[in-house]
């Protein structure tokens, strides 16, 4: 499915700001680079999704299921784009719309 060259492959800001912040905390076992994860994320031709007041909007719509800022602003994107949203989170996959569950 991802490796179809028909498909367009998305991130969103609020991933590299959620691993920002983690990466922040003093944590030994968090080493994942925001900086380096948008360059390679960029250099493989994924695009990036920025976030709208539309997106922004679209997380009041969502059931009260995961609690995850980070979460709800990502499924609200992809609710709002009608686009897929792959997630191993077992939590999300629980919301109607375009969760795509995918095994850890």
């Amino acid at each position: 499915m991802m490796i179809d060259g028909d498909n367009t492959l998305y991130f969103s800001p609020a991933s590299l700001w959620e691993i920002g912040l983690k990466k922040s905390l003093p944590r030994r076992d968090f080493k994942v680079d925001p900086e380096v994860l948008r360059r390679g994320l960029l250099d493989n031709q994924y695009q990036e999704l920025p976030i709208t007041s539309l997106h922004v909007l679209a997380v009041d719509h969502l059931p009260p299921i995961h609690k995850d800022p980070f979460d709800r602003i990502l499924l609200a994107q992809a609710t709002a784009e009608g686009i897929s949203f792959l997630t191993s989170d077992r939590i999300l996959r629980q919301y109607p719309g375009p969760v795509i569950f995918i095994a850890p």
